[in-house]
């Protein structure tokens, strides 16, 4: 439905637009080479891809032995071939064909982590940078007891050894820039706080990079900011699990000025096609909510807002 003329916008939407179950699905992006919508299912180890032309019968998965949280496209290579991803030790590149995988570098690279894969963590949301670095938080895995602050928000660059950017962490989650490059956002959802830094381009790798740590928006209902994607007017449209929403938050004050319901609870990420905003969420067992919002779960969904995003960066690997 059309939103509304007031400076508050809503949008409903009711049905699904890919109706998979998934268990975790996450880390919507859009490849622009193909036209196609791919994502991830966190818990089931399973990278989907929609051809958006053909709708959602053209979906393919494969199937991987670890689990994937993210994905980015490759300076200089076709996203056909190959792509970036996120996995339980660090970053890889996946063989979009065969499934196959490589890492390039591990999270126990990082100086003080005495070159050892840490089996208590995994890989969660991230990002490539304007300068083709990626972000990419670890944190407590499924099946290790409680998320604990045991995480850490990392930046690779090419081949070489990640750096520490922030640690303890415990659920961190997607990062975004502003339209001008300056200003970067880290989502911590366990403290449901998404914050501001000042971003340079100018610095070097292992540099300050990011400075000036902010809060720029701090949650304050029953659930947990999770995953978002920034528009071409700087807002971020901010997925909330556990509260059946994504928030349009606006981008210089931090104010929320919109907001898409949706018919199941835990909405994890948003991604945008032109204008239309194509959201994943999470899987829910019975007894978790009701009837309806666990029949609707797991699902991808998708809303014209109305504004275009903002390009993903690619990430350089060589």
């Amino acid at each position: 439905m059309a939103a509304p003329s007031s400076a508050y916008q809503e949008w409903t939407v009711t049905e699904p637009y890919l109706d998979l179950h998934c268990g975790l699905g996450e880390g919507p992006f859009y490849e622009a080479t193909t036209n196609t919508l791919r994502f991830v299912d966190i818990k089931k180890k399973a990278l989907h891809t929609v051809d958006l032309a053909e709708g959602p019968g053209s979906v393919t998965t494969l199937q991987l032995d670890t689990p994937i949280s993210v994905t980015a496209d490759i300076k200089g290579v076709d996203p056909k071939e190959r792509i970036l991803v996120g996995v339980k030790y660090g970053i890889a590149v996946l063989d979009r064909k065969t499934g196959a995988y490589e890492y390039v570098t591990r999270f126990g690279a990082a100086e003080g982590n005495k070159g050892l894969d840490n089996e208590r963590l995994r890989a969660n949301d991230g990002a490539a940078d304007p300068d083709g670095r990626f972000w990419l938080g670890n944190m407590t895995d499924f099946g290790m007891g409680d998320f604990k602050p045991e995480g850490s928000v990392n930046l690779f660059t090419s081949r070489q050894p990640p750096v520490v950017k922030k640690a303890p962490v415990t659920i961190p989650n997607s990062v975004g820039w502003s339209p001008d490059n300056k200003t970067m956002y880290l989502t911590h959802s366990s403290s449901r706080i998404v914050f501001a830094y000042d971003y340079s381009s100018e610095a070097p790798a292992d540099g300050p990079v990011i400075s000036n740590e902010r809060v720029f928006y701090a949650h304050t209902g029953a659930g947990e900011p999770d995953g978002f994607r920034v528009d071409v007017e700087g807002n971020l449209w901010h997925a909330v699990y556990g509260e059946s929403c994504v928030l349009k938050i606006d981008g210089v004050s931090g104010k929320v000025v919109g907001r898409v319901k949706l018919p199941t609870r835990n909405i994890t990420c948003t991604q945008f096609v032109g204008t239309e905003l194509f959201i994943t969420t999470a899987g829910m067992e019975d007894g978790e909510g009701s009837e309806a919002e666990v029949a609707r779960s797991g699902a991808v969904y998708r809303v014209d807002v109305g504004v275009r995003g903002l390009d993903l960066f690619e990430f350089k690997l060589d």
